[in-house]
Parts: C-alpha cells; structure tokens; sequence
C-alpha cells in the first residue's frame, strides 16, 4: 500500500483527498502547515507528498527546500499559481512535478503513479558500462549512486532518471521527447521547461564549472548528450 501524504491548508480539500486516495488503496497521511508536515515526513517515511505552496506557517517552497535537505521523496507540488516562474521555482527546489488548482482526481492519481514509478524503477542495462567515470564524477548505474570527489551526491528520483538516460548512451543525442517521455511519462511531452530545470540543476550538482558545462551538453532545440 502506497503512503502518500497530502499537505494543504484547506480542511475539505485534505478531507477529499483522504477519501478518494483512500478508496483506490493509498495509504494517506494529511498535514495542514509546514511544521506539521515535515515532522510526518520524519516519522511516516512516505512514498510521495503532495504539497500545497500556500501554507499559513512556512511557504511551501520552504517546506520542499527542507524535505530535500534529508529526503529524495518524490514531491508533486499542488497549487493555485498558475504563473511559469512559480512552475519553475517550485521544480527548481526539488519538485517532481506541479499541478494546478482546480485539478481532476484522475490526472493527480495519474500523476502520483508515475512519481511514485519514478522512484521504483530501475532501467534495464545498456549497452553502456556498469560504472561510468570522469574527471569529475562517478555514477554506478547498478547501485544507483553518483560519487564526486569520492562523496556521494544526493539526487532527487527524477534527477537520477534524467542522468542514468543520458550516461547509458555515452556520446548519443538524447531527443527532449524521449527523455520526457522516459522520465516523466507520455503526458509530459511538451513540458519541456522541466528538463531546462533539472538538467541545470544536475550541472550544479555534478559539474565543475556548471556555466560552461563540459560533461552535460544541451543541443538547443534537440536535446541533450552525454560527453563522457
């Protein structure tokens, strides 16, 4: 049974999400303020979070920066700012993905299963090898596990995804509709605002001079490749 906690301010809205999640199997827990929410992620490990980005005590990105200090959780933030920048603000601190109020449940269970699968799924092996070095980071594609200067980098599920596409293909173009497709599911074929986010946010991660990226290379328009 999947554990998903629902975080939101408005009680009839954490009441029908109770109900409806419930009812097809989850697990839910509910939270109505940020502090509330990020001690239910210590003490119920849930497989993913709903979060709402306007909470009476901390703003939700605060509470999405906090649960990424300690947690890879897939995160689906759910909000009424329907403005880009709030998309990208949100996918920027560690969103796994973003839906906007008013929602069908439908599209949100849909969307909470493919975050969930996300974090499941473990792509078979390629042709690439197992353990994939450079002068400035190691991935070990079986143990799921990036090293740089021989510590280990925390990434998000949906980080790992993006990069374990693009280190299987060593040197291939990457088109931005598999990697969308791949990562996030067919629903996603025109968000391509999400990759520009997370590609840059695994540059800061893993390259040395993430402005002038030497490992992680974007074919505007097309793509992105791996330059090991």
């Amino acid at each position: 049974m999947t554990r998903v906690l629902v975080v939101d301010d408005e009680p009839q809205l954490l009441r029908t999400m109770r109900i409806h999640l419930s009812a097809r199997g989850l697990r839910v827990t509910t939270a109505a303020d940020g502090h509330t929410a990020l001690a239910a992620v210590r003490e119920t490990d849930p497989e993913v979070v709903v979060l709402d980005l306007g909470l009476p005590d901390l703003d939700g990105t605060e509470v999405l920066e906090a649960i990424r200090l300690t947690s890879s959780v897939p995160v689906i933030v759910l909000s009424a700012r329907a403005e880009s920048a709030d998309k990208v603000g949100a996918l920027d601190a560690g969103a796994d993905d973003y839906v906007t109020k008013p929602f069908g449940m439908d599209e949100l269970l849909a969307r909470l299963r493919a975050a969930v699968r996300r974090a499941q799924t473990v792509v078979p092996a390629g042709p690439a090898a197992e353990v994939i070095t450079t002068d400035a980071f190691t991935v070990d594609l079986a143990a799921k596990r990036v090293l740089r200067d021989g510590v280990p980098v925390r990434l998000t599920p949906t980080e790992w995804g993006m990069l374990e596409m693009l280190v299987r293909r060593p040197g291939a173009l990457v088109p931005q509709a598999d990697l969308l497709r791949e990562v996030w599911g067919p629903a996603y074929s025109t968000e391509i605002h999400y990759l520009r986010v997370y590609l840059a946010q695994l540059r800061r991660k893993l390259e040395p001079d993430p402005s002038h990226p030497r490992y992680l290379i974007t074919e505007p328009g097309l793509g992105y490749r791996f330059e090991p």
